[in-house]
């Protein structure tokens, strides 16, 4: 069955547009985008490639071999994916080796008489090593909250649905990928239904996608099962909106990224050999995307055990539990997750009003972008407050002094301002975030135990924040009427 393409994806260098033109023609528009010209400093380009451009695989086999790693048997579907197998490094480039002195074109090797086809999917480089630094995050994709907490905190802390090794909540999402051509990924949205963005160190890939507004032609008649390749012959009587879909299609070259907003499904071919970076993250933009995922995960999850409630003992903790299994985190863990960075953020506020001993309205790019995040996680908190999702002894619940004193929350302040700070081109304040948590918030409730309470400190500490810097109406105004982008 052939697809109807209606058009490609912008290609724009990298180093001609600001950052706020990104977030405006891009970000805040939920709009895809191919960046050049951001890759010419990056320690992989030259470690990994030859100056053929091809991929230095032993490189890989000497430096990183021992790895452990997920890889994909593409031409095996298990599920909603591909079937993984674990294999070292060196495991998998000796297949692929293998597979080009035999003459075969693509990553393959015989076992009986089929042929696999093998893609390293989700490697945790950066996390494995640290010290070798391969790249450096673009700016435009510097305003990082989901690696910036990871790098601190777990998703998801319950040990049934947790595990040292579980990737999807308890590692970061900085990948590496590697296939050669003819290696390929199903047609997918992004986990949490984040942005990702994707480098090509080397090779070629072709995207087909999908805007969110037209998503629900590739799914069944009941919402439950979602096309796995565009391009079988995909049944009409199961799928009957599909002919309609409208592809996007772009051609991924060496040295180029791409931006992937949220909610866009899309399928990925590698169409030579290929090493990509990959990140996945989310911000104050795409923050609804992520709750909207919870919600109907939350929903599925709790239909599909309906018929045991009466004899459940604990059936709202289960739910619970599902839904991180499944999703990677619950309702309480992205509770948990916007306390600590709205808390993170209003200290930065505090600290960047105190330094520059301005208006926040007259105050620099970074004290305006951390008013904005505050907005946004507010309208989030409110939505929390109207779903009926925590129940029994599955609410939310933060120890606000208990948070202070854990170093893990130090850390993300300053990794926050850090952020902010590369990206507005500005010196990280420094502040005592205890001082000024004793200062301006001690005599709020220590604890936070429903979205009712978090929207309740919310007001309370910008209501004090601008108390302090003469600015109470102002910081109020800013929350309930800053101009948020439409990101859905």
């Amino acid at each position: 069955m052939g697809i109807e393409i209606g058009g490609s994806i912008e290609k724009v260098n990298g180093k001609e547009i600001s950052y706020n033109e990104f977030v405006e023609r891009y970000l805040a528009k939920n709009q895809p985008v191919v960046l050049t010209g951001l890759m010419d400093d990056w320690r992989a380009c030259k470690d990994w490639v030859f100056d053929s451009g091809k991929p230095n695989l032993k490189f890989f086999s000497t430096h990183f071999g021992n790895s452990k790693v997920q890889v994909a048997d593409c031409g095996t579907r298990e599920f909603t994916d591909q079937k993984r197998v674990e294999m070292t490094v060196s495991e998998f480039i000796d297949h692929w080796i293998d597979a080009k002195e035999c003459g075969g074109a693509s990553n393959s090797f015989q076992e009986g008489n089929d042929k696999l086809v093998l893609y390293l999917k989700d490697w945790h480089f950066v996390t494995e090593y640290p010290e070798y630094v391969a790249y450096r995050t673009p700016l435009f994709f510097c305003d990082d909250w989901l690696n910036l907490y990871l790098d601190h905190y777990r998703m998801h802390n319950d040990s049934d649905t947790c595990q040292e090794n579980d990737g999807i909540s308890c590692s970061d999402y900085r990948f590496v990928y590697m296939g050669a051509k003819g290696s390929w990924t199903p047609l997918h949205a992004d986990v949490f239904r984040s942005y990702s963005w994707s480098a090509n160190v080397c090779g070629k890939k072709k995207w087909l996608f999908l805007p969110p507004s037209q998503c629900h032609l590739v799914f069944d008649r009941g919402f439950k099962s979602c096309v796995y390749n565009i391009f079988d012959d995909v049944s009409e009587t199961n799928f009957p909106g599909f002919k309609k879909a409208i592809w996007l299609e772009c051609s991924q070259e060496q040295n180029e990224i791409i931006f992937v907003p949220s909610g866009w499904y899309h399928q990925v071919h590698n169409m030579e050999d290929t090493i990509s970076i990959n990140h996945n993250w989310f911000n104050a933009y795409n923050l609804s995307w992520v709750l909207d995922l919870l919600s109907r995960d939350y929903k599925e999850a709790k239909e599909y055990i309906e018929d045991i409630r009466d004899i459940c003992d604990d059936f709202e903790g289960l739910c619970q539990r599902n839904l991180a299994a499944n999703t990677g985190m619950n309702f309480s863990d992205f509770f948990i997750f916007l306390s600590r960075f709205f808390s993170a953020n209003i200290l930065q506020l505090y600290c960047q009003l105190r330094e520059e001993g301005i208006s926040v309205w007259g105050s620099s790019k970074m004290a305006k972008h951390l008013v904005f995040n505050l907005a946004s996680i507010r309208r989030i908190a409110l939505k929390l407050t109207s779903m009926d999702v925590v129940a029994g002894n599955h609410g939310f619940f933060l120890d606000l002094m208990e948070t202070l004193d854990d170093p893990n929350f130090l850390k993300l302040f300053i990794d926050v301002g850090r952020a902010y700070g590369k990206i507005h081109e500005q010196q990280n304040c420094s502040c005592d975030t205890k001082k000024a948590w004793m200062v301006e918030f001690l005599d709020y409730s220590s604890h936070i135990r429903n979205p009712e309470d978090f929207v309740k400190f919310i007001d309370y500490s910008v209501t004090k924040l601008g108390a302090t810097f003469c600015e109470e109406n102002l910081l109020l105004s800013g929350l309930n009427n800053w101009p948020l982008f439409e990101d859905q």
